[in-house]
């Protein structure tokens, strides 16, 4: 017999990179609330990776808007059901105007930087065994991936692009890394290059284009849902990438993940598990708040990460998850 259905409201994250972090609470409440049916809430660009969310009733864009209403109107759209249980990952009030018999509600800890893993699962008490992230792919998806990676030799993924210029590694340096990964003598000899990013980057292409045969060149920019490029992450036998949405996706895809890191914090965003590794250039992060205090400023905190330093640090995490 089917356990009666315990409806979850679940408000995550604005931006696909926090949305991907927190994505393993859902997993852990999936698999151990019986009969758990999930409203889930996320900024636009973040909600289609809840798409595959097995028991998903329904899935709610949640933007900003400047006249202050968008609370009132996420309320008005769920205060008609009474809930089991209420994760308000943003810290609102909408939780106490609800019918709800349990919520969970961020709130932010004093104390050291911790990764935003971590910091999720604080919210459901779960801080000792944080879940990994983890994204739902249906078969669809799966399928569509699957079509997508077809081919022979092993795969270098990478997201060159970022929400800012400020933490975006020039192009040209990514396809020298390519270029000695994937050519005579490397690590990853004759095999095929992965470009990933959304519609907005395309502008990457044509130097990335130029490093790989045609029929070793796979493009997939603007070219997939976020579910579809999730699981397509999954086949690369390495991925590189600016600490982005797609640097997530990649390491909760089981990718070997060697993030790029210049003007963001490491500790909080290093991508999640075994296989996750960082670089940074010679600068702390405090250095580069000295030059720009707030992180606004349109200019590259990237440069002094050197195409040796990631080579190396790419040859070596490839041995290491041979």
């Amino acid at each position: 017999m089917s356990p009666p259905p315990f409806p979850i409201l679940f408000i995550t994250a604005t931006r696909i990179g926090d949305a991907v972090l927190s994505s393993g609470l859902i997993h852990r409440l999936s698999g151990e609330v019986p009969g758990a049916r999930f409203t889930i809430v996320a900024g636009p660009a973040a909600a289609p990776l809840f798409e595959d969310v097995p028991g998903l009733e329904a899935l709610i864009p949640f933007e900003k808007s400047r006249d202050g209403g968008h609370w009132f109107r996420l309320w008005n759209t769920v205060r008609r059901q009474s809930w089991g249980l209420v994760v308000d990952l943003r810290g609102s009030a909408i939780s106490s105007l609800l019918n709800r018999r349990k919520r969970a509600v961020y709130r932010r800890v004093a104390g050291p930087v911790v990764h935003k893993v971590i910091e999720a699962a604080r919210v459901l008490g779960l801080q000792d065994d944080p879940p990994s992230p983890h994204i739902f792919v249906g078969e669809a998806a799966a399928r569509r991936a699957a079509e997508l990676v077809a081919g022979e030799g092993p795969i270098l993924a990478l997201g060159p692009a970022a929400n800012w210029v400020g933490k975006t590694w020039p192009v040209e340096r990514f396809a020298q890394v390519a270029i000695q990964m994937l050519g005579a003598g490397g690590p990853l000899e004759g095999g095929r290059l992965l470009v990933a990013g959304g519609p907005q980057d395309a502008g990457v292409l044509p130097t990335l284009r130029a490093v790989v045969p045609r029929a070793r060149f796979i493009d997939l920019v603007g070219k997939a849902d976020l579910v579809t490029l999730h699981a397509a992450l999954g086949s690369a036998r390495l991925f590189i990438g600016n600490d982005s949405g797609l640097m997530h996706l990649a390491a909760a895809a089981g990718a070997p993940t060697l993030g790029l890191f210049g003007p963001s914090d490491e500790r909080a965003y290093a991508p999640w598990g075994q296989k996750g590794r960082v670089l940074r250039g010679t600068r702390t992060l405090d250095q580069i708040r000295t030059l720009d205090p707030d992180l606004s400023q349109a200019i590259c905190h990237m440069m002094d990460l050197s195409v040796e330093s990631v080579t190396v640090a790419a040859h070596r995490l490839v041995s290491e998850t041979a």
